[in-house]
């Protein structure tokens, strides 16, 4: 009853073709998973080697923000090619498209102009480091693509978080490292473990809140394949484990200061608590943003210590 109330309210306050549209396609406080790997990627590669192309980095987080444009895209569009929202079930945030506000030839426009954009940053990120930064904006944006197109998205299929974690933690914080300094340090390589994991946890809330939802409509994702129980085990992993990584990267970076993070550890702790707890539909949507803002406080945190620990090196 009180997801349907909150349709009818969204209904009034968004017009076709908006602003607020586009916003709810485009889905702003999402960027977060895409912000913080380059983040610490830049941070960490400065905190090793002292310099930092500024240009290069605006370069590096533009391309990231774009990829996650272009996924929250088609993901709205794509689901309501196939129809997910028909059956009436669905318990997530609204979409653009399946709501009226938007049509979907105007945000498959839109998938296309972000493409062509963060193509055109990508070819101007290869005079920094030559054609192999190409070949990874060229899989992250196949893989931005895939996760709602294509005969067999990996939205329906259980790889989804798999896949975040590899994109918007190995492939993002490792690749900015070495976009903006032509190395890879063993602490950024830690990082990217603990900031994949954080991006992967908000889509195992997405995927654990929707669960009764996407076995409806025959989506084979993480929860649906192995179940509730292993779901709550799977957000667990990805929401502890980037805590007991935090020791290791103070070990190997040699500085206290990356021990920052470790602060977030009660915050981490209620989040787990509250997502046992949470009852089914959408209130999980607040777990979502908890963990948005988790993530992102983790790699302000672990940047902040990087920063530290080069300062009173």
């Amino acid at each position: 009853m009180t997801a349907n109330r909150s349709t009818v309210d969204a209904t009034r306050v968004v017009r076709s073709g908006s602003v607020a549209a586009w916003m709810v396609a485009i889905r702003p406080h999402s960027l977060l998973v895409a912000f913080s790997p380059v983040l610490v990627g830049a941070t960490l590669g400065f905190a090793r080697t002292g310099a930092i192309d500024l240009l290069a980095a605006l370069l590096v987080l533009g391309s990231a923000l774009l990829v996650q444009v272009i996924t929250n895209m088609q993901n709205d569009v794509g689901y309501t090619v196939r129809g997910g929202d028909n059956s009436g079930t669905r318990t997530g945030l609204p979409r653009a498209t399946a709501s009226g506000w938007l049509s979907v030839r105007h945000v498959r426009a839109g998938i296309v102009l972000a493409a062509l954009v963060a193509t055109a940053l990508g070819l101007a990120l290869v005079a920094y480091r030559g054609w192999p930064v190409l070949a990874i904006g060229v899989a992250s944006l196949l893989a931005a693509l895939a996760y709602m197109g294509g005969p067999r998205p990996i939205a329906y299929t259980p790889f989804g978080e798999l896949t975040v974690f590899v994109f918007f933690g190995l492939v993002a914080v490792i690749g900015t490292d070495w976009v903006l300094t032509a190395g890879i340090g063993t602490v950024s390589l830690l990082a990217s473990i603990a900031i994949g994991a954080l991006a992967a946890a908000a889509l195992a809330v997405n995927n654990h809140r929707d669960v009764a939802h996407d076995r409806l409509v025959g989506r084979r994702t993480f929860a649906v394949t192995f179940g509730e129980r292993a779901s709550r085990r799977l957000y667990t992993l990805l929401l502890l484990g980037p805590m007991a990584l935090v020791p290791v990267m103070a070990l190997w970076g040699h500085t206290p200061a990356l021990l920052l993070p470790l602060l977030l550890l009660p915050a981490a702790l209620s989040l787990r608590r509250d997502f046992g707890r949470c009852p089914p539909g959408t209130a999980f949507n607040d777990i979502l943003f908890r963990t948005f803002r988790l993530e992102l406080w983790f790699a302000a945190l672990l940047s902040a210590g990087a920063l530290l620990g080069r300062a009173f090196a």
